[in-house]
């Protein structure tokens, strides 16, 4: 049901990284954005997709991975992803891209936590440095990218406390945990 596939639908940053991911497997994922809504049929988006090892890691170099864990570089070897799917558009074309970004890679990950994996989408790009490493045509730009893999954490959601924290926290079993708002807090009528 989709109700599981969302509650199941966390950010992973850490996985079982020697967990292999088939180009097929990451071409069905992409294949279900491809289906995905549009703004104006534009279909501006492109994917890269990488499931090596040796490459992974030139992308991983290119990612920040969770902000408000400030003590936290990022996954260490032996959980980081073992395969990437990298969103880009045409510089061409910015109509609703933003929206389609966000609308394929949902996609993505819904799709991917049906078949047993998870990922996250990473926003902090070294944009410059990727595009170099993806070697991307001068008219493609790096939009989102999303890093998946066999999950090797839990991700709890939490209720957001009286203060109104948002930041997600790891506690001392490196249980990962989300505050989100209730339902009565983000519907206005």
């Amino acid at each position: 049901m989709l109700s599981d596939l969302v509650k199941k639908n966390r950010s992973y940053r850490r996985f079982f990284q020697q967990e292999t991911i088939s180009r097929e497997v990451l071409l069905q994922l992409v294949d279900y954005a491809r289906l995905t809504a549009s703004g104006a049929n534009k279909q501006v988006l492109r994917y890269f997709i990488a499931n090596e090892q040796k490459f992974n890691q030139k992308i991983f170099e290119t990612l920040g991975w969770a902000g408000y864990l400030k003590d936290w570089a990022g996954p260490i070897e032996g959980e980081r992803p073992a395969a990437y799917i990298v969103l880009m558009q045409d510089k061409g074309y910015k109509m609703s891209s933003i929206f389609d970004a966000g609308i394929a890679a949902q996609t993505i990950l819904l799709g991917a936590v049906e078949q047993g994996l998870g990922g996250c989408m990473l926003s902090n790009i070294q944009h410059q440095k990727l595009e170099t490493v993806l070697k991307l045509p001068e008219n493609l730009e790096v939009v989102l990218v999303i890093a998946l893999g066999k999950p090797k954490e839990t991700v709890v959601i939490e209720e957001i406390t009286a203060d109104g924290d948002i930041k997600y926290w790891r506690d001392e079993a490196a249980v990962h945990h989300v505050p989100k708002r209730k339902l009565s807090d983000i519907v206005i009528n």
